[in-house]
């Protein structure tokens, strides 16, 4: 069985492996047909020479070892937010790991628990161990998911000053958030620049071997092909990788047997530029120009950061074992080759790559060029996916359709709104530009403040999530925040040039997100501050003042605790209302995944005879909320267990009127109904001590329900079953109340949500309104409404209309 085992879990690491190729490492590997093309033009061509060459070959070298290779292979990935392995990286345990998947022994003990990458992933892992988050429906029983904590429960006492500092200050904490969604702009900035520039890359190739092309006809074809890679994406990062993944491996074999030629031919000596003593020469000579050219070294590095957003799409290890093994070495040996031919070529240089090819292959690499250069588009469209998916779950961006492409690999998505705006920004882009090298200007800015954050993050994860020490943290970021910004500060003086590109489509994109922020937080604080007093509510008795029909009513609401101010507007307006009435909030926790046995809050509002309920339903923020049908049936079922719980523990039951809507259980159901499992009670809203009970009961309702059957054989059967204990010695309410329950699910479910309108107050400044009045209810009106995103059949829905003055 072992054995067995060992083959699936190489089996699949390595078809991952396989598919990352088309997916993380198109862009990546196609670098080398225009850095030293980039690197040398401008500044440096008057340092055209050999000794300027074998600088920048080792600047390249160095530069590949130390950002993809050490920096996110080896300490990024190891951030992969409940990934597969322990917390923290340990590079002779990924050695190990190597090593057993080429020898077929044992792999992995948390292999493919996929997992999501990115800035959002690292920032989710810094609200979980400390209150850094500004999300404001959290509660005291998000903190017991078995996906909640990642690493050491305990908190270093070294960094408890620094974090108690951080905590402390909302507006520290809001500048962190700024932060993070900075690094998130400008990575789905990415999204639109390199598909320009790989096609545009590839379709200028074919001018100079067509020269009789003519500059508007290799646009339309390099259009005309975006808009075909865009149609692509609906049929899933699964699919598109099989497709694009023999290429860009082909690919990578070709790069690597012509650098082996041209090293040999041309110059072997180029080998012993690997030495950081021809970077120190390199800037003796060239000085300020050759920090300047930097903004073309650094193209060798764009791409990396997919990496780790794609982390979701495939898993840690595949991504590292295909970067290692066989991305870096063909990439180093290309660079190295290409290096030797042009020490010996100078002329050569503007068409470095395309001249440094033989000519019997010239044709064959160069188609399999063109076509790697389209594939390498492709690794930062499915990391936008990605990123997109987590802002929104985390309440920072509008509401998306998410389509999950894959029945197997969880994390492969696709939002078609988000493609279609990529592909009409980058094909204006491409119109309006057409220069490669001024679009590689804004390529690498962006590509470098992304990188430039994520070091800043990772600081903040290694310190106070993997409880590293604080010395050796501060050694880590000023170590790679120094390589860093160097190029940075670099691409900064491209800004003029093409730079601008990046700053302005990550300031449109954040401002979306900001905004979408600030209008429904804004929201869900008007709802807490006008909570409906439980004592009105009592105060109307079981029967709410009007007239109870059967049915179940689901009441939607984004707060966790409390009634919200629409019920009270639901109870004026309407002459009557279902049997059992449940307030349902949907809401996202900072973890990627949740359990479907945890997935389901329940409590108890007002006394008994009231028949209201809340459920909590609880996504992380990679979660897909399939529309499969089951919602309804699981719902009442954890109701039905609930009620039978409460009977059971004293400790869920309370006559004290005011402790209602305080009592809740995590309830743990399955499709097939059948559970065996623990229960987690908590005071919700005053965050109270947890208990833990142990249901060991097989639960079967098989007389109760056929009883009522008897009773009531015309009624159309939804077919719910329900279970109790055998031969139950049932109290006579909680029998009723179950079979109210039943009556009620058999007469159906209604779905009864706010259609809310959102206003600043008169009172309000004038940035206030043009950000709530104009922009955020622009997003709103023009993104997918809540009852699409939460699947909700619109035949069994009502809307009630509804003001909210912020």
């Amino acid at each position: 069985m072992a054995l067995q085992f060992s083959w699936a879990s190489l089996s699949r690491n390595l078809i991952l492996a396989y598919q990352s190729f088309g997916v993380v490492y198109g862009d990546l590997s196609t670098s080398p047909l225009y850095v030293f093309r980039s690197t040398f033009v401008g500044k440096l061509q008057h340092h055209q020479n050999e000794d300027a060459i074998f600088g920048a070959f080792s600047l390249i070298f160095w530069t590949l070892t130390f950002i993809p290779l050490l920096k996110y292979v080896v300490i990024v990935l190891s951030a992969d937010d409940n990934g597969e392995g322990a917390p923290g990286f340990s590079f002779k345990q990924m050695l190990i790991d190597i090593v057993c998947i080429i020898a077929s022994a044992d792999v992995l003990p948390k292999l493919l628990h996929f997992v999501s990458g990115g800035t959002f992933a690292l920032y989710s892992m810094l609200c979980r161990h400390a209150k850094f988050g500004l999300l404001p429906n959290q509660q005291a029983a998000d903190e017991e998911l078995s996906a909640y904590k990642y690493g050491p429960s305990r908190q270093g006492q070294s960094s408890l000053p620094l974090r108690r500092f951080l905590e402390k200050h909302k507006k520290i904490r809001t500048a962190l958030l700024v932060v993070v969604l900075l690094g998130t702009s400008m990575l789905i900035g990415d999204g639109v620049i390199t598909p320009a520039i790989s096609v545009l890359s590839a379709v200028s190739g074919l001018q100079v071997t067509e020269s009789l092309l003519t500059t508007h006809e290799v646009l339309l074809i390099a259009c005309v092909i975006l808009v075909g890679l865009f149609a692509l994406q609906h049929y899933g990062t699964h699919r598109v990788a099989f497709i694009f993944a023999p290429i860009v491996i082909i690919w990578l074999i070709s790069i690597f047997s012509i650098g082996v030629y041209n090293t040999i031919k041309w110059n072997p000596k180029i080998v012993h530029a690997i030495s950081p003593y021809y970077i120190v020469k390199f800037f003796n000579e060239t000085g300020k120009d050759g920090w300047i050219s930097l903004g073309g070294v650094l193209l060798s590095i764009t791409g990396t950061e997919a990496m780790f957003a794609d982390i979701g799409h495939f898993s840690t290890f595949p991504i590292r074992l295909a970067f290692a093994v066989f991305v870096y070495p063909c990439l180093v040996v290309q660079y190295m080759g290409q290096a030797a031919f042009l020490s010996k070529n100078i002329p050569a240089i503007r068409n470095s790559f395309y001249n440094s090819i033989p000519e019997p292959v010239f044709w064959p690499v160069f188609i399999i060029a063109t076509l790697a250069s389209i594939v390498g588009s492709q690794a930062i469209i499915t990391a936008t996916f990605s990123i997109v998916k987590q802002c929104h779950a985390l309440g920072c961006f509008p509401r998306v359709k998410v389509v999950h492409t894959s029945k197997h690999i969880y994390g492969q998505i696709y939002i078609p709104e988000i493609n279609w705006i990529l592909m009409i920004i980058t094909i204006a882009i491409a119109i309006g530009f057409r220069d490669t090298t001024l679009i590689g200007n804004a390529y690498g800015l962006a590509c470098m403040t992304v990188m430039f954050i994520t070091t800043f993050l990772m600081a903040l994860v290694l310190v106070f999530v993997q409880q590293r020490n604080i010395m050796l943290v501060a050694a880590f970021l000023l170590f790679f925040w120094l390589i860093e910004g160097v190029y940075l500060s670099s691409a900064l003086m491209k800004v003029p040039q093409g730079g601008w590109v990046s700053l302005l489509l990550s300031f449109v994109f954040m401002v979306v997100m900001f905004v979408w922020y600030y209008g429904t937080h804004k929201k869900y604080n008007f709802d807490l501050h006008n909570k409906v007093p439980l004592r009105w509510i009592l105060g109307l008795g079981p029967s709410l003042g009007i007239v109870r029909v059967p049915g179940v009513g689901l009441i939607y609401s984004e707060l966790a605790t409390g009634v919200p101010a629409i019920f009270s507007h639901f109870v004026t307006n309407l002459p009557a209302f279902h049997t059992v009435l449940v307030f349902v909030c949907v809401k996202s926790v900072p973890v990627p995944y949740v359990s479907p046995e945890e997935r389901f809050l329940i409590g108890r509002i007002c006394p008994r005879p009231y028949r209201m309920y809340r459920c909590i339903v609880r996504y992380g923020y990679k979660d897909i909320q399939r529309d499969n049908g089951d919602f309804e049936n699981i719902l009442i079922q954890s109701l039905a267990e609930f009620i039978q719980m409460e009977a059971v523990e004293p400790s869920l039951s309370n006559s004290d009127s005011a402790s209602f809507d305080g009592r809740m259980a995590v309830i743990s159901s399955t499709r097939t109904f059948q559970t065996t499992s623990s229960l987690v009670v908590s005071e919700v809203e005053d965050f109270g001590a947890i208990n833990t009970i142990q249901s060991s009961k097989s639960l079967t309702l098989q007389s109760l329900r056929s009883s009522y059957d008897d009773e009531h054989p015309p009624m159309r059967r939804q077919q719910v079953r329900f279970q109790l204990p055998p031969n139950p010695v049932m109290d006579p309410s909680v029998r009723e109340e179950l079979m109210e329950l039943i009556q009620a699910k058999e007469a159906g479910v209604a779905y009864i949500m706010g259609h809310s309108y959102v206003k600043a107050r008169r009172s309000s400044s004038f940035l206030k309104k043009l950000v709530i009045d104009i922009g955020y209810s622009f997003l709103r009106k023009n993104c997918r409404g809540p009852s699409v995103a939460l699947n909700i059949p619109h035949i069994s829905l009502i809307e009630v209309g509804m003001t909210y003055y912020v």
